[in-house]
């Protein structure tokens, strides 16, 4: 045998064994996570996108990529029983005049009788959503495409929608309203006087983020008017954003933001007629700024308008009845809270019987209900009955006599389809198989017969099957995310554990858990508890997150919990969710200390190795955890916190709280400035400068008062960066980094070995 000079000869069993060893590295690099493999696209779920039910659930439509324009999407449309295909516009259809390639679909909307699709796209983000772009009308008939708004300005339009005769569509365009007619291609502008200021047929910023207002029109049903809002926020202060880094010269961007005891905009609704004329405004009572108007419909006589309004503390709930000619307004019905009332959502409320009744919903009785109200308010009929909540509605089938809607009575991490009878009396029938325990969810059908359905767990990433109903029976598998699975098993984990906690209070707490893998219950593990804790969000949800970074985090070592306190939407009744009323920062970080104390005494957790994380309400969370119980938790990392709920919007925070000039100690006592003198452990300060939600403000306030009493911390600004510090290339790529290299060095990953001290 020929050899290199100085190469020693080493036995052919000697190479089987280095053969051997690095397979085994490469199995066990495979099963571990990285930033990197999580920022890749190695972990992606199928998707199953924009489907729309047509001809009341005989058929549907969706986005599928074509095979002749890469990128470009064709619609497509499936019967739903035979699953039979047909591509009903081609990617090839939506190239515009001149234009070399087709126009990408961000929405589609079909008219009734489904001749015309309107089709949204070059979209512009408002604030959190892309409602702004271009419109285009396409006839099926004639392949004509046109473009809506010519000679306005470009990705301007927002929320187009056809007529109920479909000869016409209505948007709005820089804070006006206009009507175009197909055919002609004739625009009526409807309103002349919309500004940065007065804003028709959309909303500002408090009312788009804390009441889900952003379509700010509605068609009557005889498509004679148009019902519409108006916004008028000359008086609202502007809170002035500065970007430095976009140009030489730094420069402001202002944001319409009233603080919390700052007056709200005013607000009134209108109804104009779609050729055109003067707008008649309903003459609702009491004053225009000091009440809110979060939700209107127009009634099936298309003479009246029933329009929700909420006081300024939003306890009290008033509907009224106006007529469109007159304005005159008739107060039908109300609803008082001790704590707070919230607006209806827009999709749970619906006529019946011709125009005759409505539904409504409602804590009234201790639990979320359904309720039939009559047209003139005098009679009312609770359909759904008993201890559990309707947690959101599906569907109302009103030919067929059928509510369905998601509950879950005896597991409030779970969601599972429900259907009571609408006008008889009967029990709540369960439809979600029991032998899937989770979360499950459906896109039904107009007349309830037919359902997009996903199913997930925590430990089980989600599935999507087209079923009928009420019998819930598979017709087609649409999603099974097998690649997503194989990748996701072959990874290094323990299953995701549930468990309930009782505090020192009484308080039960749902939570869950997860382990580091070959977790050692001999041995001490440190802890990341992640948390949340406000009205808007639950976090120990038995439903697929996809959360990679917790995963990694217990790869390296940590437990990773979080767990529910009072005050969050958990499906336990109106008291759980509105005992929190004015103890905002107070209750629920008591609760989530009180818990974790218990979990201190589980003999696998190390005490001295407690951190906490949590974004938004989760980083103010955070905050008042370090602050308010430094010998619990030792590290916190706290990302875009409200550190002084004065400096919050004012719907979200007087909801909650109340209005300052009554309980302005509230205010104090729950925000974490208050307590930062407190400060014993590590802080990181995550927040972008340009965030118009909770703004940056707010951590420079909280440096001051760190730096005030000495209090050593580390912050990181991300320039620019909205509340979700996404924007710019590498962001979040680079935020979890720094999280993951801030815990590994404040917290000592890994188990160790129980003390023997006595």
């Amino acid at each position: 045998m020929v050899r290199e000079p100085n190469t020693p000869f080493l036995p052919f069993t000697f190479f089987l064994f280095l053969i051997f060893q690095i397979n085994v590295f490469a199995q066990t690099d495979s099963s571990l996570l990285t930033l990197d493999r999580i920022y890749s696209n190695e972990f992606q779920l199928d998707y199953f996108g924009q489907a729309r039910w047509i001809d009341n659930g005989i058929a549907y439509t969706t986005l599928e990529y074509s095979k002749v324009f890469k990128g470009a999407r064709d619609i497509v449309s499936y019967q739903t029983k035979s699953g039979e295909r047909e591509v009903l516009l081609s990617a090839k259809q939506l190239i515009p005049e001149g234009e070399d390639s087709p126009m990408a679909i961000s929405n589609y909307i079909w008219s009734s009788d489904k001749n015309l699709l309107l089709i949204f796209t070059n979209t512009r983000r408002v604030w959190r959503y892309h409602t702004k772009g271009d419109y285009w009308v396409l006839n099926l008939k004639t392949g004509k495409l046109q473009q809506l708004g010519k000679g306005l300005s470009g990705s301007s339009l927002m929320f187009a929608k056809f007529s109920p005769d479909d000869d016409r569509v209505a948007y709005v365009s820089e804070h006006n309203v206009y009507v175009e007619d197909i055919k002609s291609q004739k625009i009526t502008q409807l309103t002349t006087d919309g500004s940065e200021t007065l804003i028709n047929g959309t909303f500002d910023w408090a009312y788009e983020e804390e009441f889900g207002c952003r379509d700010g029109f509605r068609w009557s049903p005889d498509g004679k008017n148009i019902a519409y809002w108006q916004v008028d926020a000359k008086d609202i202060r502007n809170f002035l954003m500065i970007n430095n880094t976009d140009s030489v010269y730094s420069y402001n961007i202002p944001v319409q933001y009233p603080k919390v005891g700052e007056d709200p905009s005013a607000c009134r609704i209108g109804v104009i007629p779609a050729s055109g004329g003067n707008t008649t405004w309903m003459n609702i009572f009491g004053d225009n700024i000091q009440n809110y108007l979060p939700r209107m419909m127009w009634g099936e006589d298309s003479e009246h308008i029933l329009v929700e309004q909420l006081n300024r503390k939003q306890n009290t709930a008033n509907l009224w009845w106006c007529n469109h000619k007159s304005g005159e307004a008739t107060n039908i019905y109300n609803e008082k809270d001790e704590a707070w009332v919230n607006a209806i959502n827009f999709d749970d409320w619906l006529w019946l019987k011709d125009g005759k009744e409505f539904t409504w919903t409602s804590e009234k009785d201790g639990w979320r209900h359904v309720y039939r109200i009559s047209k003139d308010g005098k009679e009312e009929t609770l359909i759904s009955k008993g201890n559990y909540d309707v947690i959101s509605l599906q569907e109302i089938d009103t030919k067929g006599g059928w509510i369905y809607f998601i509950a879950s009575p005896n597991n409030p991490t779970q969601r599972y389809l429900y259907r009571l009878p609408l006008y008889k009396k009967g029990k709540a029938q369960r439809l979600s198989p029991m032998d899937q325990p989770g979360t499950h969810s459906y896109q039904i059908a107009p007349g309830g017969k037919y359902a997009f359905h996903t199913y997930s767990n925590i430990n089980t990433p989600p599935i999507k099957e087209l079923i009928s109903l009420p019998d819930h029976k598979r017709i087609r598998l649409l999603i099974d995310n097998e690649k997503f699975k194989a990748k996701y098993e072959s990874l290094a984990k323990t299953p995701t554990e549930f468990f309930k906690v009782k505090t020192t209070d009484g308080v039960e707490m749902d939570g869950y858990m997860m382990k580091p893998p070959n977790f050692d219950p001999s041995k001490k593990y440190p802890v990341l508890f992640y948390v949340y804790g406000e009205p808007a969000g639950q976090t120990a949800r038995d439903t697929w997150n996809g959360n990679l970074w917790h995963l990694m985090m217990t790869q390296k070592g940590y437990i990773v919990i979080t767990m529910d306190n009072r005050g969050t939407p958990s499906p336990k009744g109106r008291d759980w969710r509105k005992s929190i009323y004015r103890k905002i920062g107070v209750i629920n970080s008591r609760d989530q200390a009180m818990a974790a104390e218990e979990i201190l005494n589980w003999e696998f957790i190390d005490r001295d190795r407690i951190s906490v994380w949590g974004w938004s309400g989760g980083g103010s969370m955070t905050l008042n955890l370090l602050f308010r119980y430094p010998e619990i938790y030792k590290t916190g990392i706290s990302i875009a916190p409200v550190a002084n709920q004065l400096y919050y919007d004012n719907i979200y925070q007087e909801r909650y709280m109340g209005v300052p000039w009554e309980n302005l100690e509230d205010f104090i006592e729950g925000s974490p400035v208050t307590y930062a003198k407190n400060l014993k452990g590590n802080l990181l300060l995550v927040h972008g400068t340009g965030d118009d939600n909770v703004h940056y403000q707010n951590t420079e306030v909280l440096i001051n008062e760190l730096v005030k009493h000495n209090k050593l911390f580390q912050v990181m600004p991300y320039p620019n960066r909205s509340h979700s510090i996404y924007e710019g290339e590498n962001t979040r790529r680079h935020l979890y980094t720094m999280m993951t290299d801030y815990m590994l060095k404040n917290v000592p990953p890994g188990p160790k070995k129980k003390s023997t001290t006595p």
